[in-house]
């Protein structure tokens, strides 16, 4: 049985996935698009990212764990993710040495589906540092960003 929202829920509903949505992408932002090297850029991204997740441990439930039931909620929700994707590309594309629109929105939603993953993970396992995540995640992500800065590609 499918429960569906009142139409003022509804829109609360879109407003708050909005609202969290609109943060994460400013903090990216904030902390992406300066003059500083990479090497200082994007941990310090990472780092907001991971402070943003440690103080709204709600946000982080409703954005990506919540199901409703309800097919209305789900389809606002969709449409707010697929938003933070095209917001994130160019912040990727800037990044990755400007490669194309398709590229940078997979490579887009690549890192946000593997940080929405290591978030979840880290509100299960709550002892974990907020350091120990960071360097996870930079580990992972900063050698394809050095190596994409660089001009490397993988070659088959």
């Amino acid at each position: 049985m499918h429960v569906r929202r009142h139409p003022a829920k509804l829109d609360l509903h879109r407003r708050l996935l909005e609202r969290h949505r609109d943060e994460l992408v400013a903090v990216w932002r904030e902390h992406l698009l300066t003059d500083d090297p990479p090497a200082q850029r994007i941990p310090r991204a990472i780092d907001a990212w991971a402070q943003y997740v440690e103080t709204h441990p709600y946000a982080w439930k409703m954005l990506f764990r919540e199901t409703t039931g309800d097919p209305d909620a789900e389809a606002v929700h969709r449409e707010v993710l697929a938003g933070s994707r095209a917001m994130l590309a160019p912040l990727v594309s800037a990044q990755a040495g400007g490669e194309g629109l398709a590229d940078a929105e997979m490579a887009a939603e690549l890192i946000r589906s593997g940080l929405t993953g290591l978030a979840l993970w880290w509100q299960d396992h709550p002892d974990v540092p907020r350091e120990q995540i960071v360097a996870t995640a930079l580990d992972v992500l900063w050698i394809g960003f050095e190596r994409l800065g660089h001009g490397e590609r993988r070659r088959p």
